[in-house]
């Protein structure tokens, strides 16, 4: 099974990020760039479905020359090669336009193969936009069906069976390929890159295409514009209720939400 992966390096979101003071630009120094977590969720679901059945796995991602750093990670942990798009041109794309760009390439990694990817993996979200968009879109654009919020996968004689993770609970859902699933935290954590793995993902080369390569890839003007950008309420610390007995502390409960007017 060919597998396509498209990831994405955003800021540590372990991390606290601020706004400088006065202005409504994100203070990013000092915070390092790592793979956006939904994504190393995608890579390890897809390294797990390649190891079952047999195939390729290939990790993509759009962004400047410093990305190469994300796609070396995937290396090291289940991809067997990638590619960097960057081109000014590219610079400030919406998650339609990345959609575009990542078509483009999908279509001239799969000419120079001589064979299509059966499944493209992409994250849920990512977390420094969270809008959950560019799975679907990236299907539309491509012309093919998309399952969302993965937790699991598996082949089948026709096709694919996801285990789709819901409001409601979990269902099954079978798709033909190729497709694109995004996929959701499961129930496994990603693993983690032995010393030998790091280093041979070092030697690795990554190809980098540009615009002229994908074919002069128009992304768009932006359809989504950033209105105001601020920094979410701090919440207020909680109260400690310690009465002698439980009955107390409920009745002090009540009490207190009463006085608040949330009862």
């Amino acid at each position: 099974m060919e597998i396509l992966v498209c990831l994405k390096q955003v800021p540590d979101d372990s991390v606290e990020i601020r706004l400088k003071p006065g202005t409504e630009e994100v203070n990013l120094d000092g915070v390092a760039n790592v793979v956006n977590a939904f994504d190393t969720y995608a890579l390890e679901m897809a390294a797990r479905l390649k190891e079952a059945v047999g195939g390729s796995v290939t990790a993509v991602t759009v962004g400047p020359e410093g990305a190469k750093d994300a796609v070396k990670t995937c290396l090291a942990v289940g991809a067997n090669q990638g590619y960097l798009i960057s081109d000014p041109a590219f610079e400030g794309a919406d998650t339609l336009g990345r959609s575009k760009i990542l078509a483009a390439a999908i279509k001239r990694l799969e000419t120079e193969a001589g064979k299509p990817f059966d499944l493209i993996f992409c994250g849920r979200e990512a977390t420094d936009r969270a809008t959950g968009q560019l799975g679907p879109q990236l299907a539309e654009t491509l012309g093919v069906g998309v399952i969302t919020d993965l937790v699991d996968i598996e082949q089948t004689a026709g096709g694919i069976c996801a285990k789709q993770e819901t409001e409601e609970g979990y269902r099954r859902v079978e798709a033909a390929t190729p497709c694109v699933v995004t996929v959701n935290k499961p129930a496994y954590d990603p693993r983690y890159p032995t010393i030998k793995n790091k280093m041979a993902a070092r030697k690795m080369p990554i190809p980098v295409l540009s615009a002229a390569e994908l074919g002069q890839v128009d992304p768009g003007q932006p359809g989504v514009h950033v209105v105001k950008v601020y920094e979410p309420a701090k919440r207020q610390a909680g109260v400690k209720i310690k009465e002698e007995t439980c009955a107390d502390s409920a009745i002090k409960a009540v009490g207190m939400m009463a006085e608040a007017k949330l009862l």
